[in-house]
C-alpha cells in the first residue's frame, strides 16, 4: 500500500553564499525560475501530492520568507518557523518534528527544482516507503545535470539500496533535493545543528534506505550561472510545454 504523507518540511534557512550576489539580500527560496519563486514550485509539488501542511524554517531574510508565505494562499497550509541560529539540515528537521507529526513526511531542499516525469517523483517516493525502508531518497543522473557536481553522491544497486561514493571514486547518482522519511530515524539524534546525512547514514547501516532515479528533468542551482543556465533551458522550451502548473 502507498504511503499518503500528509505533512512536509522545507529547508530554506541556508546562507546560499555560493548564489552571492543574488542572495545579498534575499532567501535563495525566493529566487524565481520560469516565473514563479523556488519555494513556490516545491509548494505546488507537495499539494499536488495532497500534502496539507508545510513546515519552512528560515534564518538568512526570514522576514521575507515569512511575508512570502504570509501572501501565498493554501493549499498547502505553510507554518515557517525562524530558527535563531542555524541548526543544518538534520537539526532544523528535529527542531520541528512535533509539527511534522508521527507519520512519514517529506524533506525538500529550499532550492530544489525538477519538472515531473511520467508519474510525479514525490509519488514514486511514497510508493518506494515500504515496511522496511526508514527513508526514501530522489536522485539523479550526474551526466544529465548542466552544472559542477563534482564525482557524484551515490552509486545505487538494482534493488535501489543506495551507498556512498567510495573515495576517489566517481558515482552516477546526485541527491536531487527530495527525501521521505520516517519521523523513528530523529531518536537519539543530538540537540543542535547536525546534517541529516547522520540520519540517511543510520538508515544504511541498518539497510533500511532505498532510491529512486527521477525519470523528469532537474536542475542543480548553487551558483547565479546555474540558474541563469535553466532559466535559459526553460525559455528556449527545451523541457517541452511550459504552461503552469507543470506536472
Amino acid at each position: 500500500m502507498t504511503t499518503r504523507p500528509h505533512t512536509a518540511m522545507i529547508l530554506a534557512a541556508g546562507l546560499a553564499t555560493r548564489m552571492r550576489p543574488l542572495t545579498n539580500a534575499t532567501a535563495k527560496p525566493l529566487l524565481t525560475l520560469g516565473g514563479r519563486t523556488l519555494i513556490d514550485h516545491a509548494l505546488d509539488h507537495l499539494a499536488a501530492e495532497g500534502v496539507a501542511k508545510v513546515v519552512v524554517n528560515a534564518f538568512w531574510q526570514a522576514d521575507k520568507i515569512v511575508s512570502h508565505l504570509t501572501h501565498r494562499p493554501p493549499p498547502p497550509k505553510t507554518i515557517a518557523i525562524r530558527e535563531t541560529t542555524l541548526l543544518d539540515t538534520g537539526g532544523g528537521v528535529r527542531n520541528v518534528r512535533q509539527q511534522l507529526g508521527p507519520d512519514p513526511f517529506f524533506v525538500i531542499n529550499g532550492d530544489a527544482f525538477w519538472l515531473n516525469g511520467p508519474t510525479p517523483a514525490l509519488r514514486r517516493l511514497a510508493s518506494a516507503l515500504r515496511d522496511d525502508v526508514d527513508v526514501v531518497l530522489l536522485v539523479h543522473r550526474t551526466f544529465q545535470v548542466h552544472a559542477e557536481t563534482g564525482m557524484g553522491d551515490f552509486a545505487v544497486s538494482q534493488l535501489g539500496k543506495p551507498r556512498r561514493r567510495r573515495e576517489r571514486e566517481v558515482v552516477p547518482y546526485i541527491f536531487a533535493g527530495a527525501s521521505l522519511m520516517r519521523p523513528s530515524l530523529l531518536e537519539g539524534m543530538p540537540d543542535g545543528p547536525f546534517s541529516l546525512n547522520r540520519v540517511w547514514d543510520r538508515a544504511m547501516e541498518a539497510g533500511r534506505i532505498r532510491a529512486v532515479v527521477h525519470d523528469g528533468i532537474w536542475f542543480h542551482l548553487s551558483t547565479p550561472a546555474d540558474l541563469a543556465e535553466a532559466e535559459h533551458v526553460l525559455e528556449a522550451r527545451i523541457t517541452g510545454d511550459l504552461r503552469w502548473p507543470w506536472r
